[in-house]
């Protein structure tokens, strides 16, 4: 792994000589990514997700300020899955072309909402975990069973300061499937999730043409148009909108607009239905 080859760290081997027993804790959060070591010492002196400690000695809590829009849906053909590409930090925006959703197996993909960081390396061991599960049971996981496998694992890790509020969507023996999944371990399904600070507006827009006997190009232009609506209204949303279709032959991209040109031409429509 380059993390290993980064940090001067050799993969550990089974059946190591007595000597190495030193260096065993180092290199257990690379083997096992899915059960990370925490720290040695109490998490009241971790300050882990709670507080900074500035040069005098006092504590400054953190504050979070997540900006992004992602949306998900099911339909009679498939899950939609749409999200923005903009990345902030409060005020700043530190990158307009991140890919939000993050492919996990080939029928199954993941959205991120909240640290950045956090949703990308956990989905990629989910992503591990859903291999293994099927080099084992020679099945592909299930939707459900994915995003169980996600809660239990950031549940280990409740109250240290993850940032993840994500959607788990596939399409499996039972159909099209979409979780929600957040930092604290808590998992639900539903048939409509909007996650992030355009979320609001992203609803308003779904709420308003949502029907489950959609066309594949009706729910398609749905997800794009809400999601473009958000990144109009949201400052902390912007960039590319990215569409995703998944189906019982797996997911594709269905198109990646930039939110400026979107602007531009659902603006012709409507000038050109005004004047009719």
């Amino acid at each position: 792994m380059a993390l290993e080859a980064l940090h001067g760290i050799e993969r550990y081997r089974p059946g190591f000589d007595a000597e190495d027993c030193v260096n065993a804790v180092e290199t257990q959060n690379l083997i096992k990514q899915h059960n990370l070591l925490l720290p040695s010492f109490p998490k009241a002196n971790s300050q882990i997700g709670e507080y900074l400690v500035d040069e005098h000695g006092r504590k400054i809590k953190m504050h979070f300020a997540h900006g992004t829009t992602t949306l998900g849906f099911k339909f009679q053909g498939g899950t939609i899955l749409v999200a923005d590409s903009r990345a902030t930090s409060g005020q700043y925006i530190g990158s307009g072309h991140v890919r939000k959703i993050i492919p996990i197996t080939p029928s199954l993909l993941g959205t991120m909402a909240g640290g950045a960081a956090d949703c990308t390396y956990w989905e990629r061991v989910l992503a591990k975990q859903c291999k293994i599960y099927q080099l084992r049971n020679r099945v592909h996981i299930s939707v459900a069973a994915a995003s169980k496998l996600l809660a239990n694992m950031v549940y280990q890790y409740k109250g240290y300061g993850l940032s993840m509020g994500v959607m788990i969507a596939g399409f499996d023996k039972k159909g099209p499937g979409l979780y929600y999944v957040d930092n604290d371990g808590a998992r639900m399904a539903g048939n409509l999730f909007s996650i992030g600070s355009g979320s609001i507006y992203a609803y308003g827009v779904v709420d308003s043409g949502y029907r489950w006997d959609m066309t594949d190009v009706e729910a398609q232009d749905l997800g794009r148009r809400a999601v473009y609506h958000a990144t109009h209204r949201d400052a902390a949303s912007g960039g590319v909108v990215r569409v995703y279709h998944i189906k019982e032959d797996g997911w594709s991209i269905i198109s990646e607009d930039d939110c400026t040109e979107l602007h531009w031409r659902y603006q012709d429509e409507k000038m050109a239905s005004g004047s009719q």
